[in-house]
This record gives C-alpha cells, sequence and structure tokens, in this order.
C-alpha cells in the first residue's frame, strides 16, 4: 500500500510538470513553432543531406552545400542502429519540442534528488529551480536543441552513479549505461565533457571517503562496474562517436600544421577562439541577480526609462527601445546571463552551512570549479592548464558554458540542504534514547539551523542589498560599443544610468525573494509555521521567481505558424536568377550576407561559405588566408560561378574553372606553410601545389600536355560523383571538390586508384591516357563498422536491463 501511495505522488508530480511544460510553452498547443535562428540555419545548413534522405531513405553522410563540401555527421545524420533513441521519445511521452525539454529537465532532476531520499515535494520544487535556470531556456531561444537535450540527462546520469556507488552496484551499473547512452544520444559532446568533469570530482570524493573507511576494494569493484558501463554507453553511439572523433581532427577543433601564431595555438582550437566567450568575474554575480550586467546584447526598455524619455520624439522611439544594447559585460553578445535563482543560491549558502555530509565537499568544488574556468581569459593561470593539460577540453568554445555545472550544483545542494533542514529534528533526537539528551540536541539542532540561515541571508540577502542602494559604487556600467554608439549620436549616458537602474531593480528583487525565503525557514524553526506550508510557500516563491525572468528571453513572441518555420529563407531574385542554370554542380559566393556565419545561400545553392562550429580546418585557413582576401585563383578553382553583391545583385564569373581540369605542371612544396602561401602565387588553372608527401601519387609528369584533354562532370550526389574523361596524354586532373581521405575512395573504370590533395584543400588525381571514367564514391569505413557496434551495444544494454530489472 505505501508503494501505491507513493506511486500516486510520483504521478501527481509528472502531472504538474507536463502541465508546467505545456502552460509555458502554450503556443505549441496551437500548433506553433518555435522561429528562432539556430533552427533557421540547420534547415539551412542540412538542406541537401535531408532532401537526399527523403528522395533515396539513405544517408549522405556528406554536404556539399556549405563551405564547398563536408562531412554531415554534425549537421544531419540518422543513426539507425542506435535503439537507445527509442527510450527517449518514451521519456519525453512524445510531448511536441520545446515542450518536450522542459519535461525532461524536470524529470531528470526530480529523480536525481529522490533517490538522496529527498521528501518528492521538495524534489518536485527543486526540479523547478534546475528547470528554470535562465540559460537552459536561452538556449532553447537560440535553438541549441542539442545542447538542451544533454544537459536534461545530465541529472539521471549522476543519479544512477551515485546508486551505483552507495546502493546495488550491478542495477546501478546498468542505469547508468542507459542514461549515459541517452545523454551521449543527444549529441553534444561539450555538456557530456562536462558531466565527467563532474563525475570525476565525485569519485575523488568517494575514493577519499572509502580509503578512511578501509573500504578501497569496495570501491575499486563500483568503479571498475561503472567504467565497463561508460563503454557500453559509449557503445550504443559509436557510429556518432567514432565518426566524430575521426573528424575531429580535420576540423577546426584539430591540431594546424601552420606554423604562424604559435603562442596562440592549442593541440585544438585556438586560444582565443577558445576563449572569445569567457564569463567576466564579477558578471558571476547573475547566478545571483539576472539584470547584473544589463541582460542581453540587444534588450529591451520600457517607456518609462531614461533614455526613452531622451529619444521619445523620435517616431521610431518605441521601437528603438527594443534592440538596446544593454550588456555591458566582458562576452562578444549574449542572449542573457545565466541566472540560476536568489532563491536557490540562498539555499546554497544555507546547503554550505548546515550540511556536513561529503555530497557538499562534491557539489562546492564543483561550483568552484566551474565559476573559475568560465572565467576564461579572465583567469588564463587555470584556463591554460586546462586548454594545455586537460585531453579534449581544447576542443570546446564558449567556455563560459561550463557554468552548466553550477547550475546543477547550487539547486543539488540547495534543496538537498532544505530537506535536512525541513525533516532533520526528528530523524535526529528520535534516535537519542534519553529524554534529556534528545531536547539538549533539539536546542543544538535549531541554534545550529537559526545561525545557518543567518549566515546564508547575511551573505547573499547582504550582497543584493548592497548592489540595490549602492549600483555605481563599484560599476559604471560602460560598455565595449558606448564610444561607438555616441559617435552615431545615441544619449549613452542615459543609457549608462538605465543600465544602473536594472541593476539596482533586480538587485532589490533579489534581496525581496531572499528575505521572504529566509522568514518563511525562520518561522519554520520557531514553530510558527508547518512544515507543508514552508514547502508549498517556497515552492510558490521559486516558481513565480524563475518563470517571470525565463519569459524576458523565451515567451510566446519566439514561436511563429509552422509553415514559415519550415520554410525559413524566401527566394530573392538572385536566387531565381542563379537556379535557372541547370548545370548539375558550381558554387556561389554571396556577399550579401555575411559568408561564413550564414546558411541561407546553402538552403538554394552550394555554397562556398556557410554556417557550422566545426567546419574543416584546412578550408578555415583557406578563407583566413586568401577568400577573405579577395584571391580569385582560389575562388575560380573552388568552382565560384556567381557572385552575389552587397547589394543582392548577381555577377556570373566567368573565370570558374570549373567541377574539374587538366593542369600542365606541378609544384612540390615542403609543408603546410608553403603550401598555403605557394597559393597565392600561382595560376590555378594551370599549375597545381601539393605537399611533398604526395609526390608518389603524382607520378613522373613535370610538364603535362594538357591541350587535347577533356573531363567533364556527368552524375552528382552528395556522395557520389561521375566523370567522363578523355586524355590524350597521361595527366594530372585537380577536381574542384574537398580532399577527405578518411570516406571519399576514387575508382577509374571501377578499380579503386589513388587520389592526393593539392592546392591545400582540393583533390588530385594522376589519369590515364585514354577514355575512362572516374566515380568518387563517400565511404566511411567507420560509419558501416559504427552501425554494427552500436546495435549489438543496444540489444546487450536491453538485455542486461530487463535481466537486472526481474532479478530484482
Amino acid at each position: 500500500m505505501k508503494y501505491l501511495h507513493n506511486i500516486k505522488h510520483h504521478l501527481v508530480v509528472l502531472i504538474i510538470f507536463i502541465g508546467i511544460s505545456f502552460t509555458y510553452f502554450s503556443p505549441v498547443i496551437e500548433g506553433k513553432r518555435l522561429d528562432v535562428h539556430d533552427r533557421k540555419t540547420w534547415l539551412g545548413m542540412s538542406k541537401e543531406v535531408n532532401d537526399f534522405r527523403k528522395q533515396t531513405d539513405q544517408e549522405a553522410l556528406w554536404t556539399n552545400s556549405m563551405f564547398s563540401g563536408m562531412p554531415a555527421y554534425q549537421i544531419s545524420t540518422k543513426y539507425k542502429a542506435n535503439l537507445v533513441q527509442y527510450v527517449d521519445k518514451i521519456l519525453s511521452l512524445g510531448l511536441a519540442r520545446p515542450a518536450n525539454l522542459l519535461f525532461l529537465y524536470l524529470l531528470g532532476f526530480y529523480i536525481l534528488l529522490l533517490s538522496l531520499k529527498v521528501d518528492y515535494r521538495i524534489s518536485c520544487i527543486g526540479a523547478i529551480a534546475f528547470a528554470f535556470s535562465s540559460y537552459f531556456f536561452i538556449i532553447i531561444q537560440a535553438g541549441h536543441m542539442t545542447k538542451a537535450h544533454a544537459i536534461a540527462y545530465f541529472p539521471m546520469v549522476i543519479a544512477a552513479v551515485i546508486y551505483t556507488y552507495r546502493k546495488n552496484m550491478l542495477f546501478g551499473g546498468v542505469l547508468t549505461a542507459l542514461a549515459l547512452s541517452l545523454q551521449i544520444y543527444c549529441n553534444h559532446l561539450q555538456i557530456t565533457y562536462y558531466l565527467a568533469l563532474t563525475l570525476i570530482l565525485f569519485s575523488i570524493i568517494e575514493f577519499i571517503h572509502a580509503y578512511k573507511k578501509h573500504e578501497i576494494l569496495d570501491f575499486v569493484k563500483r568503479s571498475g562496474v561503472l567504467v565497463l558501463s561508460i563503454l557500453l554507453a559509449s557503445g550504443t553511439s559509436f557510429t556518432r562517436l567514432s565518426t566524430t572523433m575521426e573528424y575531429g581532427k580535420e576540423s577546426t577543433r584539430g591540431k594546424s600544421e601552420l606554423t604562424d601564431n604559435i603562442d596562440n595555438k592549442t593541440s585544438g582550437l585556438d586560444k582565443d577562439y577558445a576563449t572569445q566567450w569567457s564569463y567576466g568575474i564579477a558578471e558571476t554575480f547573475t547566478l545571483l541577480i539576472p539584470n547584473f550586467h544589463g541582460g542581453a546584447s540587444q534588450g529591451e526598455l520600457g517607456t518609462d526609462s531614461e533614455t526613452y524619455q531622451v529619444i521619445k520624439r523620435s517616431p521610431n522611439a518605441k521601437r528603438l527601445i527594443k534592440n538596446l544594447p544593454l550588456y555591458w559585460g566582458d562576452q562578444p553578445i549574449v542572449s542573457g546571463p545565466t541566472y540560476a535563482g536568489a532563491i536557490v543560491v540562498f539555499l546554497f549558502f544555507l546547503g554550505l552551512f548546515f550540511i556536513q555530509s561529503r555530497i557538499r565537499i562534491w557539489l562546492v568544488s564543483a561550483t568552484i570549479l566551474s565559476i573559475m574556468l568560465a572565467w576564461g581569459k579572465n583567469f588564463m593561470p587555470l584556463t591554460e592548464l586546462f586548454l594545455e593539460y586537460f585531453p579534449g577540453y581544447n576542443k570546446f568554445r564558449a567556455v563560459s558554458m561550463i557554468l552548466v555545472i553550477a547550475e546543477f550544483t547550487l539547486p543539488l545542494l540547495g534543496f538537498f540542504a532544505l530537506n535536512k533542514f525541513l525533516s532533520s529534528n526528528d530523524e535526529i533526537t528520535d534516535s537519542i534514547e534519553n529524554k534529556q539528551d534528545q531536547k539538549l540536541n533539539k536546542l543544538s539542532l535549531e541554534n545550529k539551523k537559526l545561525s545557518s540561515i543567518k549566515l546564508a541571508f547575511y551573505i547573499t540577502g547582504g550582497l543584493s542589498l548592497l548592489f540595490a542602494v549602492f549600483p555605481s559604487l563599484f560599476f559604471d556600467f560602460v560598455g565595449s560599443q558606448d564610444a561607438l554608439l555616441e559617435k552615431n549620436g545615441w544619449p549613452i549616458e542615459a543609457l549608462q544610468n538605465d543600465r544602473k537602474s536594472l541593476l539596482s531593480q533586480d538587485a532589490m528583487r533579489s534581496f525581496t525573494l531572499i528575505l521572504l525565503t529566509f522568514l518563511v525557514l525562520w518561522s519554520f524553526v520557531k514553530n510558527r509555521l508547518h512544515k507543508k506550508y514552508a514547502i508549498l510557500v517556497i515552492g510558490f516563491l521559486v516558481l513565480i521567481e524563475m518563470w517571470t525572468v525565463n519569459k524576458r528571453y523565451l515567451n510566446n513572441d519566439d514561436f511563429a505558424r509552422k509553415s514559415k518555420v519550415e520554410k525559413p529563407y524566401k527566394m530573392t531574385q538572385a536566387d531565381q536568377y542563379i537556379l535557372q542554370d541547370e548545370d548539375i554542380s558550381y558554387r556561389v559566393f554571396n556577399q550579401s550576407v555575411s559568408t561564413f556565419n550564414d546558411a541561407s545561400t546553402s538552403y538554394f545553392h552550394k555554397s562556398i561559405g556557410g554556417y557550422h562550429g566545426a567546419k574543416l580546418k584546412r578550408y578555415q585557413e583557406l578563407i583566413e588566408n586568401h577568400i577573405s582576401r579577395g584571391n580569385m585563383n582560389v575562388i575560380n578553382m573552388l568552382n565560384t560561378r556567381y557572385f552575389i553583391t552587397p547589394q543582392g545583385k548577381v555577377s556570373k564569373n566567368i573565370n570558374a574553372l570549373g567541377n574539374a581540369w587538366f593542369v600542365d605542371s606541378i609544384s612540390i612544396v615542403e609543408d603546410a606553410d608553403q603550401e598555403i602561401e605557394k597559393l597565392g602565387n600561382i595560376d590555378t588553372r594551370n599549375i597545381a601545389v601539393v605537399d611533398k608527401r604526395y609526390v608518389n601519387q603524382i607520378g613522373d609528369f613535370i610538364n603535362l600536355d594538357k591541350s587535347n584533354n577533356t573531363i567533364s562532370l556527368d552524375e552528382y550526389k552528395p556522395n557520389y560523383l561521375k566523370y567522363n574523361c578523355n586524355a590524350i596524354n597521361n595527366g594530372i586532373v585537380i577536381f574542384s571538390e574537398i580532399y577527405y581521405e578518411k570516406g571519399w575512395n576514387a575508382y577509374i573504370n571501377g578499380v579503386k586508384s589513388d587520389h592526393f590533395r593539392t592546392n591545400y584543400v582540393l583533390r588530385g588525381m594522376s589519369v590515364p591516357k585514354g577514355k575512362s571514367i572516374i566515380e568518387y564514391k563517400f565511404e566511411p569505413l567507420l560509419y558501416g563498422v559504427g552501425e554494427k557496434v552500436s546495435l549489438a551495444s543496444s540489444l546487450i544494454l536491453f538485455l542486461l536491463l530487463i535481466y537486472t530489472a526481474f532479478k530484482r
């Protein structure tokens, strides 16, 4: 009966979670969808591979629609052998996105708190506090769905690992494998990396505890089970992980062969690029006060603002105040702050003073590490240590993202502490037989509770009140763009005063919430408020606090009709003109947009630009050294047939070299430095630059007669190219296709043949005299092998899950 009673409670909580998810994202009930930036760009960058999938029911694995060609592994590839995807659908209850993501946020943290024996009511409130952390909504508003999805499974993995270390080892190991499989399936390795850091800290704390208790052997056994769980979980996503790791070495996340600017380079991303989004040290206070640094880069002020009063006579005044540069922190641009919640931070400090268990050491350590690493370039000694010596850390950009750890640890310690605070009296005193000792311990515990909430209040409430009353005591509210804005006639002094007001108002808001929470807990300790009412009031305060802040950054205005969202780009006159060209393959250079940070061109054409965070490293270097500098020999070799000018007009490039061409000479160079430099000094129509490592694949040709040789592209698919070649003499052909040896295979008359890299990024091939059919097929070995491993791992995981569940 008790079991059924508990199930009823959990069902009620789940209904509450579903209700919250649909209420916040009410437009999904009307069939609307999020109309956000990254979804638009994804539709642009994935258009070719998605169309190919619909037409053939096959995976292209490569796209030519952006950056002249790149693997589609991190764009839009389905991995059908990973059966864990069906578990994800079940856990999401089939809810529409993004309501499903909010539900998973709530569900995961609820499960974690329950596993720590937290009261289900407090677990429910804690789940709301975690789920409504502002960054988790801001990334949804930006369209970072894989990131949000991966964060949602973060708590479930932690819960399973804790269960493995502290309870049933076998069942916990299987649950860990399942939860981690789901987390890895979400395909955001940066969040998975931060999860690993959190778990490493937890394991260190557990090891120290086991050492003190002389339980090292038990710790080793449980850790061994977890290692096997990690291997099994990785196996379910083996295809994605293996292809990503393979491609990562060739992408901007890999090491460059160029030797310039060596002090800024790592084995992954350049230091300045990796730390571009670094949280300011003072900006850390946004965890407590949302508008501490102004909020969003394009924030909104009201008609009562000082800036509006100055510009209200302008005919566009009400529109202008909706997109002002309110943010004045260290990062280039932000959509909003990382706000964990004033009540959450207050409860975290309560846990810091009230909780004595080893969970406190783990969570406080993880919080501090997260914050200091988020400072990035503002705390370079620690950042450089991780970039240079922690494997994989330098593969990720936007170091401020690591604050997701703090957004996890703050509410976890806070609501773990709240549970102890509201229920530990009877638990402690009932175990003491002597009535006098019970009375003394009750008094001691009451004093400890009072001192803990007072200290937490003095720190969090005191800081909030100080910033509310004296905001100008510490800051000048000057933003990085203010000088330029002032030059263009903006009322900068008024804008800075409004930034000050935003800080002061939100600081007072945080102080009020902390004060109310303090009074609730004080009343409980003094027996003036029953526990269930204390929980109810705190739950109401948390929901109102977090809901209203998140509505600043993600609200109903971000939704649009499904038909509009699914067709994000309107065809321009330039697009229509270019599409009249019926040739099967050529490229477009669109200068009317930010060429290398825009996916709209890729929606209609094969583009030399695009939008992706992990393009090929060599192509990025080609952009920096030649394309962005207007080197027409390089632009021509990329078969750039059309330019769209900044004014939106079309210009046809008659000098584009086509899909393939013969050259009459080869220039052999020693290394990448010489190769990219030489490329700026040759006529790519007649000369090809080749690294000396490929000299054996070129043959003995030095001066080649190409005058009567012909080659044409006769069939095109993203993963297949067919050429008809007629060579009067043996020759060297340069293909205007990106070289990627980990997947592209070349065939001459059906026989697999060598091809080599030339002109820094393109493919070259030695072709024989006479007529021949040349084919390129994208056949990555790891994809086929990986799908077999993924399927086997998925089946083993499900069998183990069934076995251990029945056994228990």
